[in-house]
């Protein structure tokens, strides 16, 4: 799988008096691992809502390759194998893992929605090879033997392994993690920096929004430091850790 690139240029976000996101500028490089550090409120996750088009942007402009994303629809940006996890968990708990993992699969689906309902022939063995697919997914994050589990019985480490097989599911060129690692233990951040490289690995290139910066040390190759909605750094993870606007700003002296 051919990852993409993504370039975001000098974009900016006010939501009335207060500017979210002010000039910012990064390159996600195809294939490479982009790591989006800050404090709380410094403009991650609205910056991700942007390149996602959840939000307009208010200057600026965003690419994906040779493709402008900037004023695209979050459905077009998706079509373009843009996908993303979110903050808090977003997974139907009463329908299977399997299922869960399915919904991800629009952009795999060629048979249109008449041939699905009328389970024609050509649409029935389309289903079962996209079910295939996703229970190879499941395998791949880990859990393929939770498949046929309800969502809503697995543990937390687990339901974000299939909020991220489901994301793969729509083979994406570019994925975005917003803090995947929430609320997981030491062995569950294990693994999932495990499971980010083994992404990266496959050629996917991936934008990851985390606090916990011994985990984006681990999996990231280049990362970006806002704060206050602004850009304050970027470099290596080594480098990230002896700047001191990031130790003031994020760190914490004791690092320094």
């Amino acid at each position: 799988m051919t990852g993409a690139t993504l370039e975001v240029r000098r974009i900016a976000r006010r939501f009335q008096h207060i500017v979210a996101v002010d000039n910012i500028s990064f390159v996600a490089r195809a294939g490479h691992v982009t790591g989006l550090i800050g404090p709380n409120g410094s403009g991650k996750t609205t910056t991700m809502n942007l390149i996602t088009g959840l939000y307009p942007t208010d200057a600026g402009s965003i690419l994906l390759d040779d493709t402008t994303l900037t004023g695209l629809r979050p459905h077009r940006i998706a079509a373009l194998g843009v996908a993303r996890t979110f903050q808090n968990i977003r997974l139907l708990a009463d329908q299977t893992v399997l299922s869960n993992v399915m919904l991800g699969t629009h952009r795999g689906h060629r048979q249109n929605l008449l041939a699905v309902l009328a389970r024609w022939p050509g649409a029935a063995a389309e289903e079962r090879a996209l079910q295939a697919r996703c229970r190879e997914l499941l395998d791949e994050v880990g859990i393929g033997h939770l498949a046929d589990a309800a969502a809503g019985d697995l543990s937390y480490g687990d339901r974000r392994r299939v909020e991220i097989a489901r994301a793969l599911a729509s083979a994406p060129r570019l994925l975005l993690l917003d803090e995947p690692a929430a609320g997981m233990n030491h062995a569950e951040k294990a693994r999932l920096g495990d499971l980010i490289l083994q992404i990266r690995q496959s050629g996917i290139t991936v934008l990851l929004i985390e606090h916990d910066i011994d985990l984006v040390s681990k999996v990231s190759d280049h990362v970006v430091v806002l704060n206050f909605g602004c850009e304050i750094a970027e470099g290596t993870p080594a480098e990230i850790r002896r700047d001191p606007a990031v130790i003031e700003a994020y760190l914490g002296r004791e690092d320094a």
